[in-house]
């Protein structure tokens, strides 16, 4: 199969038949083998219903529906399991991804060698309150990663099947994916202008929490590539250090102690500091071994209760 799309969903119903016959066309006219999988994220409209009758109608849809709402992360994260495309291509229901940019992203990532490409919305049909985050959010992302996107959280992207098959995203790290392609050892990634339409049906989903909650997954995932293979170099490390340090108080009040006869070593802050070091000290570094044995016995993949599924 050449190409997969994936689009997560939620709330979407006035949407879906029209995009679909868009992307079949696409497909048609540029003669790929295809599936669309889409992915209802405990949507409460009649978005699963249309989906189902999609499946039947034609043999290209997927569908797969989540018993709750879990986040977008959850849903991408699910698609690229199903997906069975050499190129998966993921986009949002909403109709402000072009599947029209569908061929260059799949020559792109089957002719040009890249393992990732973003689309960059470089003319955005956004009010002030979302592009202005966007663009900090874009920055320090950029800053953070070395990877010189303009727009991170484009959902209109392109990936070898390699790539989303090894990626793990959960939380809303789905806006993260190239960093954690880049850290999986996937660095040629790759950018495209797409257009960016007006949205046609409903309203949008995301609030500005979700900038906030974006933050929190990028310190998230700084700490995980750094040390989620190897916590004891992290908690060891400081756990060590800070034990040592609370030891040598310890010592040096003592040594008060022992040679000047009248010295009061328990009503010293300083002794007080030297305990609380070598306890917090004592607790990291056990919790460092503690995380080297979860890290080879457990994993880390995640598992959503899925409700139906359609044209599997």
């Amino acid at each position: 199969m050449d190409i997969s799309v994936i689009i997560p969903l939620l709330n979407e119903e006035e949407s879906l038949s029209e995009l679909t016959v868009w992307i079949d066309r696409v497909m048609e006219e540029n003669n790929f083998s295809y599936e669309i999988v889409f992915v209802d994220d405990g949507s409460k409209d009649k978005s699963w219903g249309i989906i189902n009758d999609l499946s039947v109608l034609n043999k290209n849809v997927r569908g797969i529906k989540f018993r709750r709402n879990y986040g977008k992360a959850a849903a991408l994260s699910v698609g690229f399991s199903a997906a069975e495309g050499d190129v998966v291509i993921t986009m949002d229901a909403d109709m402000q991804d072009s599947p029209d940019e569908i061929p260059e992203l799949y020559r792109m990532i089957r002719n040009d060698g890249f393992d990732l490409v973003s689309g960059w919305k470089k003319k955005r049909h956004d009010p002030i309150s979302k592009t202005i985050p966007t663009r900090l959010y874009n920055w320090s992302t950029r800053k953070m990663s070395g990877i010189k996107l303009h727009d991170f959280n484009c959902g209109l992207k392109a990936y070898r099947n390699e790539v989303v098959k090894a990626v793990e995203i959960h939380g809303e790290m789905h806006r993260y994916i190239p960093v954690i392609s880049k850290w999986a050892g996937f660095s040629k990634i790759g950018e495209k202008v797409v257009k960016h339409q007006k949205r046609k049906y409903g309203r949008t989903k995301y609030g500005f929490d979700r900038f906030f909650k974006g933050y929190l997954d990028l310190m998230t995932i700084s700490f995980i590539v750094k040390f989620g293979k190897r916590p004891m170099h992290f908690f060891g490390l400081w756990g060590s250090m800070l034990f040592f340090a609370g030891f040598i108080i310890a010592g040096y009040l003592a040594y008060g102690k022992i040679f000047m006869a009248e010295y009061k070593m328990t009503e010293r802050p300083l002794f007080y500091f030297g305990l609380l070091a070598m306890i917090l000290g004592t607790q990291l570094f056990v919790a460092g071994f503690l995380g080297e044995l979860l890290s080879r016995f457990t994993n880390s993949r995640s598992s959503y209760l899925i409700e139906k599924k359609a044209g599997f």
